[in-house]
């Protein structure tokens, strides 16, 4: 395949799609708008059977087209688009994205005035209700002592509405996947996303790295997007249950320093089984096996990224990331009753 130069902008915005030829229609010309002279539209098809190609090649004749020979998942799909991609920054976009008038222009302002900084995220909304957080992101990430992801705008399951609460911006430790702006040199340096994970926690992982490493991760309000979510894989969805377990594990092995790996893994155990347990008396008898799958999945493939946990060790310039809260989030949302971010202490 041919190399793409973004030459006349500074932003590769790249959009990794698989059947989701309805959702650009639909998204894509606020995208290509909303990037004025800035970003460059690029999309990757991830293996489509629908009729993507065709559609964007008729009625999207300006966007930047990479057809991959087949479906190599979220993680892998970039890194093979990423790879034939060149641009002082990647935008990496969800197709169920809507964008507003001007939006990249904070992130590329915030990441220039930040040379420290390698990620950066736009607020995120739901589509569908957009005076409320979007689950996937909101208005930034963070993680507990035990995994747990949540964000400003989101805790657990709890959506808080956008009051402006979250508006100045933010050092984070992870941004969302759905538009996370990366350095490409930082991006390249780092590996791109862990292809193994195929979907869910790879950004995670990856902003992990970067923090690990003394570069920063920051969430930009001023710019926002919309996501609808929930465009593959519903929550619900035995598959999505088994992927967020085992990728939530590899990605806790692969970073943890050794100090806290061994009691943190004990403690996951129980927490695991307790999850399993409660779908089950739920009566969600798949999830409950997805849990036990994840886990023994885990189990076998976990030799396969012990190279990965001693490179990111030795790369890494300190254990302390105060982006992350070192105690147990279910404690504070369950026995605390503590639902919005603004009500947690790290």
């Amino acid at each position: 395949m041919n190399r793409i130069r973004v030459n006349e902008c500074r932003v590769a915005v790249v959009i990794l799609n698989w059947n989701g030829a309805e959702m650009m229609r639909r998204f894509l010309p606020s995208v290509i708008e909303g990037c004025g002279k800035e970003g460059k539209v690029v999309v990757a098809d991830n293996g489509s059977n629908d009729d993507s190609r065709d559609m964007l090649h008729k009625e999207f004749p300006n966007v930047e087209v990479i057809e991959l020979d087949r479906n190599y998942g979220f993680a892998e799909g970039y890194n093979k688009a990423l790879d034939l991609v060149e641009a002082e920054f990647y935008l990496l976009l969800n197709s169920d994205v809507e964008c507003e008038t001007g939006w990249l222009s904070p992130l590329l302002s915030y990441m220039d005035s930040h040379a420290d900084v390698a990620v950066c995220a736009p607020k995120l909304l739901s589509q569908t209700e957009k005076g409320m957080f979007e689950y996937a992101g909101a208005a930034g990430g963070f993680i507990d002592a035990y995994g747990y992801p949540f964000c400003r705008g989101r805790v657990m399951s709890f959506l808080e509405a956008d009051h402006g609460q979250y508006d100045e911006p933010q050092r984070v430790f992870w941004a969302s996947g759905a538009a996370m702006m990366v350095r490409s040199t930082d991006w390249h340096e780092a590996g791109g996303l862990d292809g193994r994970f195929f979907a869910h926690m790879e950004e995670i992982d990856f902003c992990w790295r970067m923090r690990s490493r003394g570069r920063g991760v920051a969430c930009v309000p001023t710019s926002r997007v919309f996501h609808v979510g929930g465009g593959t894989l519903a929550q619900g969805n035995p598959r999505k249950t088994f992927l967020n377990f085992r990728n939530n594990l590899l990605m806790l092995y692969k970073n943890l320093p050794e100090s806290t790996l061994s009691r943190t893994m004990r403690v996951r155990w129980w927490l695991d089984y307790l999850a399993a347990l409660k779908f089950l008396l739920s009566g969600s008898w798949q999830e409950c096996k997805a849990v036990a799958k994840a886990r023994k999945e885990f189990k076998r493939i976990r030799p396969d990224f012990e190279t990965d946990r001693k490179v990111n060790l030795r790369k890494a310039t300190t254990n302390f990331i105060p982006e992350q809260l070192h105690k147990s989030l279910l404690i504070e949302y369950y026995v605390k009753g503590k639902r919005r971010f603004s009500e947690i202490d790290f």
